[in-house]
């Protein structure tokens, strides 16, 4: 079916009208945001012709046997069950985004020609890649993407999924694309050029004052789209989401699944596990909910259609001021994995947060590193074997303490003008159909959700075994207070026996120097 053109009219077409009889091609449709994606459009939008979804090839997983593993996914209960016939619209394409043209041939390329929509949001999404590869995977992709976009004959608009922390060494970040630190096409031969030892010598001068690859690749990758999108015969916008967390209503309440950001807070605190975190307790956390990101990115894509945007216009989506802090996030959810603790927690669920790093270090290794790593060796000495082992789960929560502390210890004010404005734009029926607002949020309620989602989705644990989790929390209670109750008696006893020693100790020091003041 061959797409409906741009309106005309004073009055846009609603959303579902919009993307009816369309076809969409999605990179990063296996991600948790593409997911996500992919859900909103069959669910909202039941006219929509089809979903063209890039995948490739991994390790023994075919593209075809990929397709079919996603569409058994949790995030598609919903939609299983009341419209099956809308999972009929996922198409494989396969291809790898890190191959010259994503390995298509001609074939691949004729299968996308009734394509009018483009959403690309595939990338690595790790901090402390080596540039080579989030340049392979976050910069090049995009312009390989635009090629191939000018060559689809229907093609309308490219929506390219970006970050809200591109520009993490500004405090205020305005809705605009800031020059890049480098030109996309320098970069790549410089990429291109030098070994990967000299490139990574010269990372740290490269990418300042950006705080790492991941950010830096981020920006180019916007100037990349911003210098195409003048010349390009469809429009283009660029999606900058905050962090993401879990869904506040779709698919449903708290689904997760993965483990970056709070979510590896939230499961690191609520096993035991993670006892300090490095952030600051007055910074914002700037989260957003998935569902609400996604909802934001599909009326990006219909404002960006239906005014025929050229400019790469920005949008970013972000709580802003309706954000709590980090301090008031680590008080509600070290609440809540008590009141809905989950299974096999190692001890109880307590934690610290702190902005100094020489602090941070000590009480990472005094509370959470040593008792891990005697964890550890008890368990591997009584011959039980646990995957994760505890030694690997200390290893990547210091690696997680640390990629996130730079986003944890700093405030950001981003500007959310274009996203609020698509908001008062969208028809009545649309505004209750996609929630644009942040300011809507019930964070009590979503951060219930959360932990109750982590446990469900994220860590697989049944609803039936929380009242044995309930149990072992009550017991694990009992040894923490019984615990600090023996510290604090320790500690005073050490005092009383000391401090006799201490008060000789000043008083010959008192004495000496005031005969020292006498003898001159």
């Amino acid at each position: 079916m061959v797409p409906r053109p741009a309106p005309q009219s004073s009055t846009p077409p609603l959303i579902p009208e919009y993307f009816a009889g369309r076809e969409v091609f999605i990179t990063g449709a296996t991600g948790f945001m593409g997911k996500v994606l992919v859900e909103r459009l069959l669910w909202t939008c039941p006219d929509i012709s089809r979903l063209h979804l890039l995948m490739r090839h991994k390790k023994d997983c075919a593209p075809d046997k990929r397709l079919a593993l996603l569409k058994q996914s949790q995030v598609f209960d919903v939609v299983r069950e009341q419209c099956p016939q809308q999972l009929d619209k996922l198409c494989v394409v396969p291809g790898d985004v890190t191959k010259r043209r994503f390995g298509f041939d001609q074939s691949t390329l004729n299968q996308l020609n009734q394509v009018s929509v483009v959403f690309h949001s595939a990338a690595t999404l790790k901090f402390d890649e080596p540039l080579s590869v989030a340049v392979e995977q976050n910069v090049r992709p995009v312009l390989t993407l635009m090629d191939i976009c000018d060559q689809l004959p229907n093609m309308q608009v490219f929506i390219h999924v970006s970050t809200a922390y591109s520009n993490a060494e500004l405090s205020t970040v305005e809705e605009r694309v800031y020059p890049a630190p480098v030109s996309p096409n320098h970069l790549l031969a410089l990429v291109d050029a030098l070994p990967a030892t000299m490139l990574q010598e010269i990372t740290p001068r490269l990418i300042a004052p950006k705080p790492n690859t991941y950010t830096f690749t981020k920006a180019v990758a916007e100037s990349a789209v911003s210098e195409r999108a003048t010349s390009a015969h469809y429009a283009c916008a660029i999606f900058r989401p905050s962090i993401v967390v879990s869904s506040l209503r779709h698919p449903f309440p708290g689904w997760i699944e993965n483990l970056n950001g709070p979510s590896g807070v939230i499961a690191g605190a609520g096993k035991g596990l993670l006892r300090v975190l490095r952030c600051g307790a007055q910074r914002r956390a700037d989260m957003m909910p998935v569902d609400i990101c996604i909802d934001t990115l599909i009326a990006v894509a219909w404002e960006t259609g239906v005014d025929n945007v050229r400019e790469g216009r920005v949008y970013t989506c972000a709580s802003s001021s309706h954000a709590a802090t980090w301090g008031q996030f680590r008080a509600r959810m070290l609440r809540l994995v008590r009141e809905h603790p989950f299974d096999h927690v190692l001890w109880y669920p307590y934690g610290i947060i702190c902005e100094n790093t020489v602090l941070q270090k000590v009480l990472e290794t005094v509370l959470q590193t040593a008792p891990l790593c005697v964890a550890h060796c008890v368990w591997r000495a009584c011959g039980l074997k646990q995957k994760p082992s505890l030694w690997t789960a200390c290893r990547r929560l210091q690696a997680m303490n640390h990629a996130l502390q730079f986003f944890a210890t700093r405030h950001w004010s981003f500007n959310t003008t274009h996203v609020q404005r698509l908001a008062d734009r969208l028809h009545g029926e649309d505004q209750l159909r996609y929630n644009l607002r942040p300011e809507t949020i019930d964070w009590e309620q979503h951060c219930v959700d959360f932990v109750k989602g982590a446990r469900r989705y994220l860590l697989r644990e049944r609803d039936d075994d929380i009242h044995t989790a309930r149990r072992r929390m009550k017991l694990l209670t009992v040894i923490h207070n019984a615990t600090l109750l023996l510290a604090i008696f320790f500690v005073c006893r050490l005092t009383i026996r000391t401090a006799p020693a201490i008060l000789r100790g000043v008083a010959v020091l008192t004495r000496l120097r005031n005969k020292a003041m006498q003898e001159s």
